[in-house]
């Protein structure tokens, strides 16, 4: 086994640089099946810890890629016994065309002529790297469901890897792979021990993947959900089931960006897919559109949606809901960008509308739009220290436990009441319980543990959205004309927007108790402009203008 620490010297800190990361490659397994002339004229060549994989084709000269730059191996060109010597050394090829060498994490993948037979081979090298994920660990460890993006080539898999063996190793979850073609676990019935304690089901054939993806569910009670390739259309609807169960399901998918995904007619359902809705006259009218318009269609099966920009620059959604609302509406997608710097450190160098949003949220009205400069200014991000959301009061944000409710409907009936709140994963965390009465009288377990922990408990009859979003009200002590009137508010502050972008005139919205005005705020973010609280209450305002326009 090989390992390599790409930088062996320490900052006077003592801390790890950038490019500190431990690495695993087996390359001298890899090197052994590969026949002597490749083997030795390989060996002879310099960095061969970024080395990418290896070409054998026939009647050609072997090829090693590198990121880049592509170098010849020898003068002879690869010949049929050549393949056959590769073939014999390898584990068996699955009908995806894939081999691997057991115990590791290569990938030998075959090109067959019309007749079957093989006649080019990719031997690409796969490296447990340790380390990688220190950049989006907060996001991991927050318990959504998160999707990664990337061209191939980008680490999507390694990235994968590394969260299966923190989840499982640091954080104690049980933590299950689906390994189609053992590139997370590697080949062979005992899988890497890049993975930790995580455990790996492997796929029989290509096109059982999501077959699989829903036993694990229902046959190992896991947490955690690893799945990389996400790309048929049954696999994307197992991927909502089992998000719909309560399951952190951690996925990766082919794509750039968020905005091809939702394009891609075969997954778009990953991010709540689209339809198309007609409009009445009053309604389009309204929304200062057509009448036939394109909306989400479901809430997304993940939360969150990770671009793989490079090796350290990630792009971050962190409400995949509103960020799609957002793009259908002809808006712009703007997420959290982050990156690792040259002494190891984690920037976020752009803030999402989100983040944004959240901090104006956050902070004291009476101190005026000093979060705009906030918000704008370059921060380092420390994410081995995640904070715990907030413990529950008359202002504060309610941590609710779903027992035997629909998550999804209940994270819209949030959404759409806007209450600060949002969906616990394990009761030990939360500050309320909504349970289904059918589900509360079949397993009373857990609802002792509620009891003994003095948690407030609201129980529902039915799992329809009425019922939940009654619970929702009736918990944050909403009342329906008081939904209706913030309704009226934010249309208010929607109109008074669209007034600022077409007429760069200042607008002033009428009266609203701080939780509404706090909304009109955001939205006003979300449209980049600047916002501000101004007179006395009960006759405390906002006011929305461009920054441009603000007259001292």
């Amino acid at each position: 086994m090989i390992e390599r620490n790409l930088a062996p010297a320490v900052t006077g800190a003592g801390k790890l640089t950038a490019k500190q990361q431990r690495i695993t490659d087996n390359l001298d397994q890899l090197l052994d099946v590969l026949p002597e002339a490749v083997r030795t004229h390989l060996l002879a060549l310099p960095g061969l810890e970024e080395l990418l994989e290896i070409v054998l084709d026939l009647g050609r000269l072997p090829e090693a890629r590198f990121p880049i730059r592509v170098e010849e191996l020898n003068s002879a060109p690869i010949g049929e016994a050549d393949i056959a010597y590769v073939v014999d050394r390898v584990g068996a090829f699955g009908k995806d065309n894939r081999a691997g060498i057991e115990r590791t994490l290569h990938r030998i993948s075959a090109i067959r002529s019309r007749l079957g037979k093989i006649v080019g081979l990719t031997c690409r090298i796969g490296r447990a790297v340790y380390g990688t994920i220190d950049i989006i660990q907060d996001v991991v460890m927050g318990g959504q469901s998160i999707l990664l993006l990337g061209r191939p080539g980008r680490g999507k898999t390694t990235k994968l890897r590394e969260i299966a063996r923190v989840l499982s190793d640091d954080f104690k979850k049980r933590v299950v792979i689906v390994d189609t073609s053992n590139e997370i676990a590697g080949d062979g019935d005992i899988p890497h021990p890049g993975i930790g304690r995580a455990r790996r089901m492997q796929v029989a054939m290509p096109e059982l993947q999501h077959a699989v993806m829903i036993e694990a569910v229902e046959n190992h009670m896991p947490e955690v959900i690893v799945i990389d390739e996400i790309g048929t259309e049954q696999e994307a609807l197992a991927a909502r089931t089992i998000a719909e169960r309560g399951v952190q399901l951690i996925g990766t998918a082919h794509g750039n960006s968020l905005e091809n995904l939702l394009m891609n007619p075969t997954l778009c359902d990953l991010v709540g897919g689209i339809q198309t809705v007609t409009l009445s006259d009053e309604e389009a009218k309204r929304r200062g559109t057509q009448k036939t318009v394109l909306e989400r269609k479901a809430p997304p099966t993940f939360d969150v949606v990770i671009e793989i920009m490079d090796v350290d620059k990630l792009a971050i959604h962190h409400d995949v809901s509103s960020t799609i609302d957002r793009l259908l509406r002809g808006g712009t997608a703007r997420p959290e960008i982050r990156i690792r710097n040259e002494v190891g450190e984690i920037e976020v160098v752009q803030r999402s509308n989100e983040m944004a949003a959240t901090e104006r949220s956050l902070f004291d009205e009476d101190e005026g739009p000093s979060a705009i400069t906030r918000s704008r200014s370059r921060t380092v991000f420390k994410p081995a220290r995640v904070p715990d959301p907030p413990r529950t009061s008359t202002t504060g944000t309610v941590r609710i436990f779903p027992y035997g409710v629909s998550r999804s409907r209940l994270d819209r009936a949030i959404r759409e009441n806007r209450v600060p709140a949002y969906i616990s994963r394990a009761i030990g965390d939360a500050d309320i319980v909504l349970a289904l009465k059918t589900s509360f009288r079949r397993e009373p377990t857990k609802m002792r543990q509620a009891a003994g922990r003095n948690l407030p408990t609201h129980i529902i009859k039915s799992n329809t959205y009425s019922q939940i979003a009654g619970a929702v009200r009736e918990i944050f002590q909403i009342s329906p004309l008081e939904a209706n009137d913030q309704e009226e508010a934010l249309l208010e502050a929607s109109e008074g927007i669209q007034h600022v972008l077409e007429t760069d005139e200042p607008v002033e919205l009428t009266p609203q108790n701080s939780y509404t005005r706090r909304l009109q705020h955001q939205l006003a973010e979300q449209h980049r402009l600047v916002s501000e609280s101004v007179g006395v209450e009960p006759m405390r305002r906002v006011r929305i203008w461009r920054e441009a326009d603000r007259h001292e």
